[in-house]
């Protein structure tokens, strides 16, 4: 007979979890909502006209297999269909990964600050989290994370451009680190905000992919294709692998409506490449304002810019940002992360910026 004195607990490694922080939503209509990394545009028009035809189904089950999503995706890509696993969102996808390839007491290594869903995945697996610091430049420290893979690993994470400090891996490096990856280590390079680099150094993942058989490519429509609502994101692997992702996926995880407005945005290539073309100006404008007052900003190739502070000077700016009602993602020890949006809310976060500096250097 069971003891009615005690209740269900839950497993430790999810007691001992961190919580997922997500960037706060805007509370009034005039917040300035920097905190998330998402669109600031409205759905594309093609994109919206498609979702409202597929709501009209919602009562049927979407295609388990996403066969029409992902044809759509490995003919943009180049890659074959079984090549294609999808899931809702790349960090959906991620966890994807992580269950088909990691046994309790597997390490998986990443660069740290990055993502802070990869730890919490990577705990929630039974798999050990490897993170590696970044270099001073706030770049992935590749030569260190050679040095973490161990005979225990089974996954390497780069995250490019990183979240939170927007710096991307060069060509150069990353082949360099390949090569010298172990074959049955997966590197996952987690290229969400990938849209948006415009660096001389960037890369095409997927001739990477053809050269070396354990890359997987992960990516995502939540970024600069505005479909951060609707939860889809992909990753290119190998087909025994990519097979092995579609089982563990949970069933129909993708809904009809998503799966509609991702391949309604592939077919929307020009304007979705206006829309970053917009985001890449604002973001060299804002950068340069920033840098303007002598703040040292990394060359972001995302869709938001970083600034490393120390305590308690962080806490004081986010301080002064809330007071003049501007979201924005704040990392304990670490510093503060700025989404980049309009012309005219980007710069009321520029104000703000440089009053508090002024003020900063007033002080003494």
């Amino acid at each position: 007979m069971s003891d009615r004195s005690t209740t269900p607990v839950l497993r430790a490694a999810v007691s001992d979890l961190p919580g997922y922080v997500p960037g706060r939503p805007a509370e009034t209509a005039l917040t300035a909502a920097l905190a998330a990394n998402e669109s600031h545009y409205d759905p594309l028009p093609s994109v919206l006209r498609i979702v409202q035809s597929v709501a009209g189904r919602m009562n049927r089950y979407p295609d388990m297999s996403a066969t029409a999503l992902r044809e759509r995706i490995a003919d943009y890509n180049s890659v074959a269909l079984d090549e294609v696993a999808v899931g809702p969102g790349s960090v959906g996808v991620l966890q994807q990964i992580i269950q088909a390839l990691c046994d309790q007491g597997d390490e998986i290594v990443f660069a740290w600050r990055s993502f802070e869903a990869y730890p919490i995945l990577v705990r929630l697996a039974g798999a050990v989290p490897v993170p590696v610091p970044l270099a001073p430049d706030e770049s992935h420290d590749l030569d260190a994370m050679l040095v973490a893979i161990t005979a225990r690993t089974k996954i390497v994470i780069l995250c490019t451009p990183n979240n939170p400090t927007g710096v991307a891996i060069n060509h150069e490096a990353l082949e360099r680190f390949l090569v010298q990856v172990p074959a049955h280590v997966l590197v996952v390079i987690d290229e969400a905000y990938v849209e948006y680099v415009s660096a001389a150094d960037s890369f095409a993942a997927t001739d990477l992919y053809r050269r070396f058989p354990n890359v997987c490519i992960l990516r995502t429509f939540s970024k600069a294709y505005g479909l951060a609502g609707l939860r889809v994101g992909f990753a290119i692997v190998r087909p025994h692998l990519a097979e092995g992702l579609r089982r563990v996926a949970i069933p129909f995880g993708v809904t009809a409506l998503a799966q509609g407005a991702a391949i309604a945005s592939l077919d929307a290539q020009s304007e979705i490449r206006d829309r970053v073309e917009f985001v890449v100006a604002e973001r060299r404008r804002i950068i340069e304002n920033v840098r303007s007052f002598g703040l040292d900003v990394p060359k972001s190739q995302a869709n938001f810019i970083w600034l490393r502070t120390v305590e308690p000077t962080r806490e004081k700016l986010i301080r002064a940002f809330a007071d003049a009602d501007v979201l924005v993602r704040s990392y304990v020890g670490d510093g503060v992360r700025i989404s980049l949006a309009d012309p005219m809310t980007n710069d009321r976060f520029v104000h703000v910026l440089g009053a508090f500096q002024h003020a900063a250097r007033s002080l003494g």
